[in-house]
């Protein structure tokens, strides 16, 4: 870390779907410089808060934060001036060793670990299962509702992946559906539309997917998306309040816990050294 002043510190968030945004918008608000990193065609299907979207788009809001393009880490310092956040296609984390960042977090929530370690940055901070403290990152945080969700584990693991959604209005697995196949999919309703049981929400190759009962549809893929069969495509929420547009309770909970995490082990670094 490069001197006392908070604000100075750079955190790298690789992930930009809609949990990574809840952890971007708390380092945000909290006045540090966060470059988020992405692949170059992100998977997330609550695109209307998640700021990979900035990869197809240029530019894209969510909430109080504007994300945007850019081509490389060392345009970073002009859209931090603006008061924006830079979003940079790096599925390597190569701008890990050119930044040198004070802080990384993963937050590709991937449910395994691929290539993250503590000596990447003076604090590494995992999401969700997959990775093991202080093994695999300084903190992990737990990603599952319930009791513990946004817990810190120093020394550990977060709850191991159920394959099973959490219940959302009585909804649980129903809720999400996957690609029937591999092929592109093909968008037949648009986030935030009210769907009935029965009618279809997106087609991948001849391949109809519909919704398993009334409600909002809540997430997904971006159209024109390759996907394998199996992947998360769509989710729909069987409240007919629910807000697509707005970071998610769990988002904002998991997005604390990070933060949290990022200055506990800021201040015990500072003082031990």
């Amino acid at each position: 870390m490069k001197n006392n002043d908070i604000l100075d510190d750079i955190i790298i968030v690789r992930g930009g779907g809609d949990i990574a945004t809840g952890a971007v918008q708390k380092f945000f608000r909290a006045g540090l410089k966060v470059l988020v990193l992405e692949i170059p065609r992100p998977t997330a299907i609550r695109r209307e808060v998640s700021l990979c979207e900035a990869v197809s788009k240029g530019v894209f809001t969510v909430e109080d934060m504007t994300a945007r393009l850019i081509e490389s880490p060392g345009s970073c310092h002009e859209v931090w001036q603006n008061g924006e956040i830079p979003v940079c296609v790096d599925p390597l984390g190569l701008s890990i060793e050119s930044l040198k960042p004070d802080g990384v977090i993963n937050a590709i929530l991937a449910k395994k670990n691929t290539d993250t370690h503590p000596g990447m940055a003076p604090v590494v901070v995992a999401l969700g299962p997959g990775f093991r403290a202080p093994r695999d990152a300084h903190a992990v945080i737990e990603t599952m509702r319930g009791h513990t969700l946004g817990k810190v584990i120093f020394d550990g693991e977060a709850i191991k992946n159920t394959g099973v959604p959490a219940a959302v209005g009585g909804k649980s697995a129903d809720r999400v559906l996957y690609a029937p196949c591999d092929g592109t999919v093909k968008a037949l309703k648009q986030i935030g539309d009210i769907v009935r049981e029965g009618e279809a929400i997106f087609s991948v190759g001849e391949s109809v997917v519909t919704a398993p009962f009334d409600g909002v549809l809540r997430g997904l893929i971006a159209d024109g998306t390759p996907v394998p069969r199996g992947i998360k495509t769509a989710d729909v929420d069987p409240r007919k309040d629910s807000d697509c547009r707005t970071i998610t309770d769990k988002a904002r909970c998991i997005g604390g816990g990070a933060l949290e995490a990022y200055l506990y082990l800021r201040r015990v670094r500072r003082h031990a050294g």
